[in-house]
């Protein structure tokens, strides 16, 4: 069941031994996202974009506020939160089917169910035909793809992002981003999206976020026409204006 995720007074310090001193890679962070929402966060290198994501994710402990899902804290890694990264992060020695079956059957999904879930969430992303192929038999993009899926069939409340398209070239990028929306309107899971990309985050995402030095510099809305795709987009007024808002805002950061 898709939930909401609370961020209140987030902070991160850490010791730099080169600097021997404290850095505060995060300082009173306060976000909501609402229940089926699409958040994405960006901001120049540095601004804690990663460092907040692997937080909520709960491989970093936060050195002040606190995390929540629902009405539930964050203490550590959970199934309640998927991860995808920029790395493909498949298992090789796996089918594609059992890649995507990996999260139900850690959770005790019976075999032929998690194969059927497997199935329902590789047709979702038009990669049925790939399930019993190898993750060396496919294109880079198709490999993202199984592992934006794998996430999805865990069934998390909150699908962390981090960079996911970094890797594939400017083309592969643009059609994932489509996948992505698609399938985000048709499930609506809760998403927080991290990028570089100013771009993508008008196209994806609900409302962007903007870090800088640690801190939320910004918070902007988007109501762009829904479903979205970059033919009918990329000439929308609104679009070139918000990007063009976020963009000044990400260089003023």
């Amino acid at each position: 069941m898709t939930k909401s995720l609370t961020l209140r007074g987030l902070q991160k310090t850490y010791f730099d031994p080169f600097a021997g001193a404290e850095v505060t890679a995060l300082r009173d962070i306060s976000l909501s996202v609402a229940a089926g929402d699409f958040v994405a966060v960006v901001g120049p290198s540095g601004c804690g974009k990663t460092t907040m994501l692997n937080l909520i994710a709960g491989f970093l402990p936060a050195t002040g506020g606190e995390i929540r899902v629902d009405d539930r804290a964050v203490a550590g890694p959970g199934p309640d939160r998927g991860v995808v990264f920029q790395s493909f992060a498949l298992f090789p020695w796996r089918t594609v089917l059992d890649n995507v079956a990996f999260g139900p059957k850690m959770r005790g999904v019976p075999k032929a169910r998690r194969h059927e879930i497997a199935r329902e969430y590789l047709a979702l992303a038009g990669l049925a035909h790939a399930a019993e192929r190898y993750p060396n038999e496919l294109s880079g993009g198709m490999q993202q793809r199984v592992g934006v899926v794998r996430a999805l069939a865990n069934e998390p409340d909150v699908l962390l992002m981090d960079e996911p398209f970094a890797s594939v070239d400017a083309q592969t990028r643009m059609t994932l981003q489509e996948e992505l929306t698609r399938i985000w309107e048709q499930r609506r899971p809760t998403v927080l999206f991290i990028t570089h990309d100013v771009a993508e985050a008008v196209f994806l995402a609900n409302r962007v976020v903007v870090l800088s030095r640690g801190t939320v510099l910004d918070d902007i809305a988007s109501d762009l026409p829904r479903p979205r795709s970059w033919s009918v987009l990329i000439e929308h007024p609104d679009f070139k204006t918000l990007t063009a808002r976020v963009l000044q805002q990400v260089r003023a950061a």
